[in-house]
């Protein structure tokens, strides 16, 4: 879902952030909510290095909550629907389902971290633009240092929905991008999936959650600032022998997740890092265990996390 673009200089960059204007709480939490509490429908286009991909997109409120589903649209049969917590995964006509682990098409705002956000971040208003036809405010967030990524947001004047989003690293060159290149908002959109979908859902009631919450004795040292715990986890996992303890970290708008399992010699077992975009997964053995970092940071950041986890003990 992303390309390579070289967007405005650094000069040019840090003078536009110095003269505009900052973004309130009030707006922020617009942002955090808009997703949520609208229908709409369209195709937005995934950028990074030279690929792109594209995503239909519908989400649709009913009496019984929100419906999300996402038809990949390079040929491959791919579809998602998302519902009170669950995920159905549709391949090639054939059904799977999982809880709804923190990832999105568009980076999320989380309600309960706004306030961290001007923490964390050079929060600023630098201008207006259209996007797909909508008028859009254009946000710039500049972090406090070097571990995350700069994040430019195109957001619907009226509604606060996020039209468009742009990863830049510290050269300021683009690292992926998310923009809708088609969109209805309201309006009449076609809701007959949902039924069918109640139906399937009914014929295949969610499956036990495979994670349960745990004071495991791990921690991280060299966590970026601003970021706190928000999940630590025992989880079952496929094709895993064993229990990974899991915990993740955000700064409200980026996450890290760092998973600790015995290691048992697989081919796998191999230090090794990778990136697509700005997500980043490294694993490397240490001792007798298999540590993994995965996180839409820089890969100095995903190095520096792995390389400090430790064990406490349990407290």
């Amino acid at each position: 879902m992303r390309f390579k673009w070289l967007l405005a200089c650094g000069a040019l960059l840090a003078q536009t952030a110095l003269a505009a204007e900052p973004v309130s709480q009030a707006w922020l939490k617009t942002m955090a909510f808009a997703k949520r509490q609208m229908d709409y429908s369209g195709v937005f286009a995934y950028r990074y290095d030279d690929h792109v991909e594209q995503t239909r997109i519908t989400h649709l409120l009913a009496s019984d909550g929100e419906y999300e589903k996402l038809e990949v649209l390079d040929g491959s049969q791919r579809e998602v629907i998302r519902h009170h917590g669950v995920t159905w995964w549709y391949r090639n006509h054939q059904l799977q389902q999982q809880t709804t682990q923190p990832h999105g098409h568009f980076p999320v705002l989380l309600p309960d971290q706004l306030s961290a956000l001007n923490k964390n971040y050079q929060i600023k208003e630098i201008g207006h633009d259209k996007v797909a036809g909508f008028d859009a405010q254009v946000l710039l967030f500049v972090p406090n240092d070097r571990l995350r990524y700069v994040q430019k947001m195109w957001v619907h004047s009226d509604t606060g929905l996020l039209l468009k989003m742009a990863v830049l690293n510290e050269r300021n060159q683009l690292v992926e991008q998310y923009a809708f290149t088609q969109l209805q908002i309201g309006g009449n959109i076609d809701r007959g999936w949902i039924a069918t979908q109640s139906a399937v859902a009914q014929a295949n009631p969610p499956a036990i959650p495979n994670e349960a919450p745990v004071k495991s004795g791990w921690g991280v040292d060299a966590v970026p600032a601003g970021f706190s715990k928000t999940k630590e986890v025992l989880r079952q996992m496929t094709h895993k022998h064993a229990p990974v303890t899991q915990l993740v970290y955000s700064d409200g708008l980026t996450a890290i997740s760092v998973f600790i399992e015995p290691s048992d010699g697989d081919e796998d077992d191999v230090e090794n890092l990778t990136c697509r975009g700005a997500a980043c997964l490294y694993h490397k053995v240490i001792g007798r265990n298999l540590y993994t970092v995965v996180g839409e940071v820089p890969p100095k950041t995903i190095i520096k996390v792995l390389d400090s986890i430790r064990y406490n003990g349990n407290k």
